[in-house]
This record gives structure tokens, C-alpha cells and sequence, in this order.
């Protein structure tokens, strides 16, 4: 068998912000990438999570359009008019059709991963749970700081904080929490200004309320069922409405990682841009 490049199958677990940073890059990069998710996508930034087409059958970040799938013929015809295409596929059972020669487990569990380095020949992991040689080949770091992005070929990432990055100088205060488990219900939009104390979203009629000033940059679909403390929103000071349309930073670097794990890889397994294997 022959693949180059624009031929090569990278099937990435997760479609939220930051697997969605990924698919993008590497999507751009002219690789065949693919989509698995959960039967109801609990992504806040939903506006660049290609999750999101599980929900519309559609859904575009940045000009490049994710589409809902159903079988391997969907896939192709996705790729054939350069889309990706998004599977209800908690297992990511469909790689065992496809056959993905990479796959990135991208659902930023916080916690173990299920990735198996014999699940595909490259197998990479982002963030926390990933241990490189043992359950994936390569890690890439998410926290933020001095080793953002950077590929771990021995070892593991940092371990989760559990403290929200900085923005402007907010770190746990810019994040909506569930207070309570239960049925999510938006008072307010993404994108909408918002100022401390005002009500954003409830939980069974239990109130979420903005602890500063700000923009909607993320919130849950209604409906999700969530669980007490979990992330319902986010708000961002900063007031810049393009913030809530836009891969983040964070995602940018992660996936630029994630390329060179990607690109390493292939060539230790002889893949050099459009050259066979």
C-alpha cells in the first residue's frame, strides 16, 4: 500500500475547542482528518468546536467546514470536497475500517487516558493522562506556560492544576460553574456583554451568575445535563467579540505540537510529503 500525505488518515478523539485548533491545522495541512465524539457534545466554546456539527450537521471554524458523518463513503465524500467529517463515535470504533495511520486523543479528560499505542502506528495524546511509551507514543503539553506545545517523547505532561489560566488577571472568576447537577438553561448568547452579578444561565432554576465584567466568549447548549461544578461558560474580559469566533491561542500551540509530533512520526515511518511508504 502507498499513501502520501494528502492521502494520510488522522483520526482525532474530541471535537472541542482544542481538538478543533488541531483538526484545523492539520486540515490545512492537507492531511485526511476525521472527527470522533460523544452521542451529546458538552463543548462551551462552541462557536469554534466542530463538535458542534453533531448537533447541526454542520458547522464552520475559520473557514474550514466540519460536517456530520454516518459511514466511510460520508468520510470520503467529505474529504473529497475538503470537509471534515464528524462520527458519533464514543469508541472511535470507526477506526477499525479506516484505518487511521495517526490518531490524537484531544478530549482533555484531565485524568487517564484510553489511548493504546496499539491502536494506530502513531498514537499522540494532549495534556494530562498521556504517558509517552507507555499508552501513546508522543505527549503534548497544555498547560499553560513556558512548555505550551512542547512534544514529550519520554514521559508525561504536567499535571492539571485545576486553576483556569489568566486572562487579564482572572483565572477561576472567569469561569461559570454549574451549581448544581442537573438540566443547563442560557439566559444569555455568546458574544452577549455581561456585568458582574447579572444572571448568564441556570441550572433547575438555580441561578449562574457573572463574578465579573465581560464577554460571553463560551456557553453550553441547552439542555446539557451537567453535572455540580462542572464548566458551563466562559466570560473574557478582554471585550473583543472577534475572541468568541477565533481559535485561541492556547489551541494554536497545542496544535502546532501536535503537527510536529505528527510530522516526526511519519518520518520515522519513511512518509516525506507527497513521497510513498
Amino acid at each position: 500500500m502507498t499513501v502520501s500525505i494528502s492521502e494520510l488518515i488522522v483520526l482525532i478523539r474530541g471535537g472541542g475547542e482544542m481538538a478543533t485548533g488541531i483538526a484545523h491545522r492539520l486540515h490545512r495541512c492537507h492531511m485526511r482528518v476525521l472527527i470522533t465524539e460523544i452521542t451529546m457534545p458538552t463543548s462551551v466554546r462552541r462557536n469554534v468546536a466542530f463538535a458542534e456539527a453533531v448537533y447541526k450537521g454542520a458547522h464552520t471554524v475559520e473557514g474550514v467546514e466540519a460536517v456530520r458523518a454516518a459511514s466511510c463513503d460520508e468520510a470520503y465524500m467529505a474529504w473529497k470536497r475538503n470537509q471534515i467529517p464528524v462520527f458519533v463515535d464514543p469508541e472511535a470504533s470507526i477506526r477499525e475500517i479506516l484505518k487511521p495511520v495517526v490518531i490524537v486523543d484531544a478530549i482533555m479528560a484531565k485524568k487517564n487516558g484510553v489511548a493504546r499505542l496499539t491502536d494506530a502506528p502513531v498514537v499522540i495524546g494532549v495534556g494530562p493522562g498521556f504517558t509517552a511509551g507507555f499508552n501513546v507514543h508522543a505527549v503534548v503539553e497544555s498547560n499553560r506556560g513556558h512548555h505550551l506545545g512542547r512534544v514529550i517523547w519520554d514521559g508525561a505532561a504536567e499535571t492539571d492544576t485545576g486553576i483556569p489560566a489568566s486572562v487579564d488577571g482572572y483565572t477561576a472568576s472567569r469561569v461559570l460553574r454549574a451549581p448544581r447537577s442537573g438540566t443547563f438553561n442560557a439566559l444569555r448568547a455568546i458574544g452577549d456583554v455581561i456585568a458582574t452579578g447579572e444572571p448568564v444561565a441556570h441550572v433547575n432554576g438555580e441561578l449562574i451568575k457573572a463574578e465579573i465584567s465581560g464577554q460571553i466568549r463560551g456557553l453550553l447548549r441547552n439542555g446539557i445535563q451537567v453535572q455540580q461544578g462542572s464548566k458551563a461558560g466562559d466570560i473574557d474580559p478582554r471585550g473583543e467579540r472577534g475572541y468568541c469566533d477565533s481559535i485561541s491561542d492556547k489551541s494554536r500551540a497545542i496544535a502546532g505540537g501536535v503537527l510536529e509530533a505528527v510530522l516526526h512520526s511519519l518520518g520515522d515511518l519513511k512518509i516525506h510529503g507527497d513521497s510513498k511508504f
